[in-house]
Order: C-alpha cells, then sequence, then structure tokens
C-alpha cells in the first residue's frame, strides 16, 4: 500500500475559533401587548405585501401595537440596514420582524441585521423560505447568533401573489408570536458547516495500491467531503505548496485576509493548496494573490455575489508583462478550452477553489445558485495588447505601462456581440445596444432606479457603478480605432443608446423601492412610456481587448463594480 500525503486546503473559519464572538438572543417580553413592532424590509420583491399582512395579523392579535416600518438604506434590490439605521431601529423599537430571506445572498445580508439587532438587545424573527433555512441557520452562525429565530414559509415570497402570501403569512405567525416572546433555550453547538465536517489537520492521508489510486482516493472524498468543485484535483502535496508558497514571495502563515461568506482566515499557504489543486503552475502564485485582493476589496460584495441564487462568477482579466512571462493567452480561445489556454483555466479554477474551500462557498448550504453556470468553473483571460489601438487596460484603472494588474468583474451572464456586417462605429454600436438594452438578462439594466444614491467610496457593496464588461475583439477596436472613437466614445455612445420606457426598464423591479430611492421622479408613473436611461452613466461599461481574428466580441452583465489589484 502506498501513502500520498496532502496540505489540508480547507481555512479554518474565525466562528469556529475560541475567541469568536458568539452572544445570545436578546431578553423576550412575555406578552408583545403595547410594544412597539419594527418591520424590516430588505427590498426583495413581495417582502412588502409580506410586511403589511405581518402588521395587519399583529394587530387583531394585540391591543395598542405601534407598528414602525424600515427599509433597508444601503444597496439596491438587495438592501441592508447602515450603522445609523441600525441605530435608529434599536432606539424606537421593542422588537424587529424582518423579511426577507428567500435567496442566498438576502438569505445571509437579512440574518447579519437581524443578528446586529439581538445583539444589542432587540429581539428579532426574520421570515424566510424552507429552501433557505439551512443558509439562514449558516449565517446565524457566522455571525455569532446561532439560536437567531426564523419563521418559515413553505415557498419565498417572490412570484406569487398578495393572497397566497397573505396565507403563507397567516399560518406562520404563531412562529413569529412565539419566536418574539419566548427566549430559545437551546443547546446548539455552534459549527460552521451542519452537513459538512471541515477537515481540521494541517495534513491529509491517503491510501492506496499505487500513488495514481491514492490520488484517485483523496479526490473522491473531497467530493464527499463538499470541498471540490467537481473536476479532478491536483494533490497539493507539501512539495507543491512549498514551492508554491516561495513563488508568492511571502510567509505560509501570512493572513492575506478573512473571506466571506464564512469568514474563513485566508493564509498564503492555503491560498497556494487551493492554487496547486487547480493546476496552476508556481508562477502565477502573485496573479492568484492580486485576485485574492480584489475580492476582498468591500466594493466588490464578495458575500453577495458568492452566495447568490443567481450565476454572478468572477471574471479574471491580467493586464501586463506577467501575462506573458507566465504563458497566458490573450488570442484565440483564450476564455478556453485547450492547451493554449490551460493557465488561463488553472488561474481562474484557482479562485473557484479558493472562494469555496477558504471563503466557505459550498453549493447548497452557502452558495444557492439557482440553476449555476459553467463560468463559476473558471474565466480567466489576459490583455491581447498588440491588438488593443489605445491604451492598456491597466493604464485606463491608473497602473503604469511596466506594472502588472488584476481586475475581477463579477458579472451574471455572456452575450455574444455578434456583428461581421458593420465597418462603422455607429453601426457597431447600434448592434451591442441591442444586447445593453436587455432588462432581463441581469438585475442591473435600470437597477439605478431602485437604488438610493450612495457615496461608492463609503466601501459598502452596490454603493457604487455595477460595471458591465466588454470584451472587445481586435478587428471590432479596429473598427472603432480607424475612426477615430475612443474608448470613452464607446462608452458614451452605448451608454446615449441604451434607453428603454419607463414601465419597460421597471418590468422585473419592486415599485415601492423606485418610489423610496427617486421621489423627485414620481412624475414616470403619470409618464410611463418616457424613455429612461438604463445605467446611470458611460462609467457602467468597462472595454477589454481580446481574443483572436473575427468580429465576435463578448458582453458581461454586470453585477458588481469591477475592482483592479497591482500584482506584487
Amino acid at each position: 500500500m502506498e501513502q500520498l500525503t496532502v496540505v489540508n486546503p480547507v481555512a479554518a473559519a474565525e466562528p469556529t475559533t475560541p475567541a469568536a464572538d458568539r452572544f445570545p438572543l436578546a431578553p423576550r417580553p412575555a406578552s408583545l401587548a403595547g410594544l412597539t413592532v419594527g418591520l424590516f424590509w430588505n427590498g426583495k420583491n413581495h417582502g412588502d405585501v409580506a410586511i403589511t399582512r405581518t402588521r395587519e395579523a399583529l394587530g387583531k392579535l394585540f391591543e395598542d401595537l405601534r407598528f414602525v416600518e424600515y427599509l433597508g438604506d444601503k444597496g439596491g434590490l438587495t438592501r441592508y440596514a447602515s450603522p445609523d439605521l441600525q441605530d435608529r431601529i434599536v432606539a424606537e423599537c421593542d422588537v424587529v420582524v424582518g423579511t426577507t430571506a428567500d435567496c442566498g445572498s438576502c438569505t445571509s445580508w437579512l440574518v447579519r441585521d437581524m443578528a446586529a439587532l439581538e445583539r444589542r438587545g432587540v429581539p428579532t424573527v426574520a421570515w424566510v423560505a424552507t429552501g433557505f433555512v439551512k443558509d439562514a441557520r449558516w449565517s446565524a452562525e457566522v455571525f455569532g447568533c446561532v439560536d437567531l429565530a426564523l419563521a418559515e414559509v413553505p415557498e419565498p415570497f417572490t412570484n406569487h401573489d398578495p393572497l397566497a402570501i397573505a396565507q403563507m403569512v397567516d399560518d406562520a405567525i404563531p412562529a413569529v408570536i412565539g419566536a418574539l416572546s419566548t427566549t430559545v433555550a437551546g443547546e446548539h453547538q455552534p459549527s460552521v458547516f451542519e452537513d459538512l465536517v471541515l477537515p481540521a489537520d494541517p495534513e491529509l492521508t491517503f491510501g492506496g495500491a499505487d500513488l495514481l489510486e491514492c490520488a484517485a482516493t483523496m479526490n473522491a472524498a473531497f467530493i464527499a467531503g463538499g470541498f471540490s468543485d467537481g473536476l479532478p484535483l491536483v494533490p497539493p502535496t507539501r512539495s507543491k505548496v512549498d514551492e508554491m508558497v516561495r513563488a508568492s514571495g511571502r510567509p505560509a502563515d501570512e493572513v492575506v485576509g478573512v473571506f466571506a461568506p464564512g469568514s474563513g482566515i485566508g493564509t498564503v499557504e492555503k491560498i497556494a493548496a487551493n492554487t496547486v489543486m487547480a493546476g496552476a503552475p508556481p508562477e502565477a502564485m502573485p496573479v492568484v494573490l492580486a485576485m485574492a485582493d480584489c475580492i476582498l476589496d468591500p466594493s466588490i460584495g464578495l458575500r453577495t455575489f458568492a452566495m447568490s441564487t443567481g450565476p454572478q462568477a468572477p471574471v479574471v482579466m491580467v493586464s501586463g508583462p506577467i501575462a506573458e512571462r507566465i504563458g497566458m493567452n490573450s488570442g484565440v480561445c483564450a476564455l478556453g478550452p485547450g492547451s493554449v489556454s490551460w493557465v488561463n483555466a488553472s488561474i481562474g479554477r484557482a479562485l473557484r477553489l479558493l472562494m469555496m474551500n477558504v471563503g466557505h462557498s459550498y453549493p447548497g448550504i452557502s452558495d444557492m445558485d439557482t440553476i449555476g453556470s459553467a463560468m463559476k468553473f473558471s474565466a480567466c483571460v489576459a490583455e491581447n495588447e498588440a491588438a488593443n489601438p489605445w491604451e492598456p487596460f491597466r493604464v485606463t484603472q491608473g497602473y503604469g505601462r511596466h506594472d502588472s494588474t488584476v481586475t475581477v468583474n463579477v458579472p451574471y451572464g455572456v452575450c455574444e456581440l455578434f456583428d461581421f456586417e458593420s465597418h462603422d462605429p455607429e453601426g457597431l454600436i447600434e448592434s451591442f445596444a441591442t444586447v445593453t438594452r436587455n432588462v432581463a438578462g441581469s438585475p442591473n439594466p435600470g437597477v439605478w432606479l431602485i437604488k438610493t444614491p450612495a457615496d461608492p467610496s463609503a466601501g459598502y457593496p452596490f454603493n457604487g457603478v455595477y460595471h458591465n464588461l466588454i470584451m472587445l475583439c481586435p478587428e471590432h477596436a479596429a473598427t472603432f480605432a480607424k475612426a477615430g472613437w475612443s474608448i470613452e466614445d464607446i462608452k458614451q455612445a452605448l451608454h446615449a443608446r441604451s434607453r428603454l420606457p419607463f414601465h419597460q426598464a421597471m418590468l422585473n423591479k419592486p415599485l415601492p423601492l423606485f418610489k423610496a430611492a427617486h421621489p423627485e421622479l414620481s412624475f414616470l408613473l403619470d409618464q410611463p412610456d418616457t424613455p429612461v436611461s438604463l445605467y446611470p452613466s458611460p462609467e457602467c461599461f468597462q472595454v477589454f481587448v481580446v481574443g483572436a481574428v473575427a468580429g465576435r466580441s463578448l458582453y458581461f452583465h454586470g453585477g458588481t463594480v469591477s475592482v483592479t489589484k497591482p500584482v506584487r
């Protein structure tokens, strides 16, 4: 029998450490009679209907209740409470009912807000759909309030009519009353995952008749444990991980950051182990660490895209000398597949494994993607600088020509920008704009209509613009450049043409959010055919030149702000 010993790639989670910050539920009142009840809505579709029904149901059962309604003041479609709003709620309310936990990321954000209120002495309960109870329990453990109260309904409130929502609320209102007035005396032992057992040993050993069978045993164990992306993994042996750490130029035990959603402690060694498993060469380790820096930036919203029911996936763009030095592909099949893109593919895969095994974003527990996306395996390219008629992308982001940068954009999906016909920029832009006007392509088009304007420099996710990424093929780039167009001209023209009537822009968005966010635009309610811009500014578009011959570019429907970091 042979034995294969590998470095454990799974990071320890802060909530499981002895120093974890855990706290009990706030003391409950004996009765709700005469209290002030806060009704918090995180903006999720039809949550306002559930709030109204909750108010009606409780008002019939208790005398002298006072209700105060709150809407999350940060974010867009998923809204969460700022510290100032939390202060208001604590000062004004005796108990709080929150809604809605019926998608991956909105569940975690709502749990975060309810846990923050419990910590400050306000009893809470959150409306949660059955399919997201595990997600809510997991998030409650992450945020330190393991016994957080939930009022379970069988289905999400989304896509249901008011009568169905009212019935679900009525059926579960006893659970709301019980949760707010009876302290849950549980003996729940906190563990970040209830269905996963995180390996804690620094090294793991697998046996077999030979080393090949040992590797197969390791892969089977990682699939069974949930630590695999579903494809065969390269064993992260001590020698390979040490080589990867050396290539980083940083100590193995250096903490790069604490990664959402599971608050995993991301050391250089843990990131290196996952990079080895992805099959990346050691020379790529500085790029992987720059990717880690990108997703750790608060403005990108890692918690949301790691947990979302949407198919959001990080797209990685490398610009600068390091791309050629480590063998990245910027031409034919740059997004893969094939041997020409093995470095690209392995770098993108390393980011996915990092999100899983360091950030603890695991399908069905903390990654609640409705269908999924092939992009979630790997999506990474290098800039085709030789075919770029303008300044290199890194220069447009404020870096020097001799620098190397990594940019992470997290779109919902991708669509081809096919145009073999147009030989002038006006025709190309008109063709491209048929895609940018796709309201159902993602939550992004028109989302500014339901977002409360906020300063993006505050560091909160969703405060800034959502960047829609255009991977512009060399032929289309040449068409624009020959006519004297700059990248800024492309962005301006796309913005000008990305318009729809107001009623179409609002097709899949909650009307109450529009009324709350933009009362100054209330005239649009009486003039629904008025054309509106789908994006607040030309800066909502980014252009990255990549690819080989033929007029086929790609458009990525934005989901977050792009973040660019230098390769160190």
